[in-house]
């Protein structure tokens, strides 16, 4: 087992550079998800990793060796991409097997580890079966297997549930997840789905624009985003911007917005931030719903209500802004029918500065 390293890593193709020098120490046996929107540079990272991409400046490292220049089949990893990859002539058992035989492996061992790969995977049955046989999910279990045959040392993994539907990706995560506590292989997977990122790594790494802009534990990350972008991007439904000014009230500095107040935590930054222009951040999950208006509670204009089973989605403006507030049903549904504001903890709104987005000193939510 080991740990990868970046270290100043660059991507240029010519004179543009996709990947901003950005700094990752991926610790042993450890999950990590690069996470953000398409073009930010996630794959690329990944692609550098695995040696599919020429590294630009910088140094990587993986096992504490330099590996710049090593070619792909000699740096031990094994990548399962987003397709699947599989050869449509080969059965199950010859495709988890193909990269063993490349290796001129004996015969033995190969078919001692075809087998106890298919039991890990649940593919025992499948093993003769074709992959025009299968179904998605086996077919990536498929692709997953035919890495896992080679005990590499870091496993690679570009966004491989993409191709199937809502619930066997659901099913998947809790697979690979499983998977990686039996293993204890270091892996790196790459997704722009949030949810995904949320639920399977040890570490969220969420980039933008070729650069990283946190790196912490799934809820480090929701509880106290260093900026909007993150803020914004993590969290379903994501966090609501709320624009407002910070003035001073009687037990400490409030939010002012249209003849509105909030409370905020009472800590030195606000406190130094008195008449600032800043980006209240709220998430849908901590806001509590109420029906009478007036005792400190902020009007909302509730446009839809989803109702989701144990939870619902409620739809609004603030601020002529999209507002929703993600509350529980049992017990609640004749509040739901009548909200007219929300009230929150003030420990639990998040603040940025309006002008560079990036959260103000000192907050911290406790997990």
């Amino acid at each position: 087992m080991s740990g990868v390293s970046l270290q100043q890593l660059v991507k240029s193709y010519g004179a543009v550079q996709v990947v901003h020098g950005i700094d990752l120490d991926v610790q042993e046996k450890e999950f990590v998800v690069l996470v953000g929107p398409s073009g930010c540079g996630k794959s690329t990272t990944l692609r550098m990793i695995a040696g599919l991409e020429e590294i630009s400046g910088g140094e990587l490292t993986i096992d504490g060796r330099r590996v710049n220049r090593v070619a792909p089949k000699d740096r031990d990893v094994a990548m399962v991409f987003q397709n699947y990859a599989l050869y449509p002539h080969l059965n199950v058992a010859d495709n988890i097997a193909f990269g063993l035989r490349i290796r001129k492996e004996s015969k033995e061992v190969i078919a001692s580890s075809v087998e106890e790969v298919g039991e890990i995977l649940g593919l025992t049955p499948y093993l003769e079966r074709r992959p025009a046989d299968l179904s998605g999910g086996q077919r990536q279990r498929v692709a997953m297997g035919r890495a896992i045959v080679r005990r590499p040392k870091v496993f690679l993994f570009d966004e491989p549930l993409s191709n199937l539907d809502a619930k066997l990706r659901t099913q998947m995560r809790a697979e690979i997840k499983r998977l990686h506590k039996r293993l204890g292989v270091t892996s790196i997977y790459v997704t722009h789905d949030q949810v995904e990122a949320m639920t399977l790594a040890d570490r969220i790494v969420v980039m933008h624009d070729g650069r990283i802009e946190q790196i912490g534990t799934p809820m480090e990350l929701f509880l106290n985003p260093v900026n909007t972008f993150v803020a914004g991007f993590l969290g379903s439904p994501p966090m609501n911007m709320v624009k407002a000014r910070v003035a001073s009230g009687a037990n400490g500095p409030v939010a002012e917005f249209n003849d509105y107040t909030l409370p905020l935590a009472n800590i030195a930054s606000l406190q130094n931030a008195v008449g600032t222009d800043v980006i209240l951040g709220i998430r849908p999950e901590f806001v509590n719903v109420t029906r009478t208006p007036g005792n400190g509670a902020v009007p909302v204009d509730v446009d839809l209500i989803e109702t989701l089973g144990s939870e619902a989605l409620i739809h609004g403006t603030l601020l002529n802004e999209p507002f929703v507030i993600r509350t529980e049903t049992v017990g609640q549904m004749d509040v739901l029918d009548g909200i007219s504001g929300f009230t929150i903890d003030p420990d639990l709104i998040r603040v940025f500065d309006a002008e560079t987005g990036l959260a103000l000193p000192g907050q911290v939510t406790k997990q």
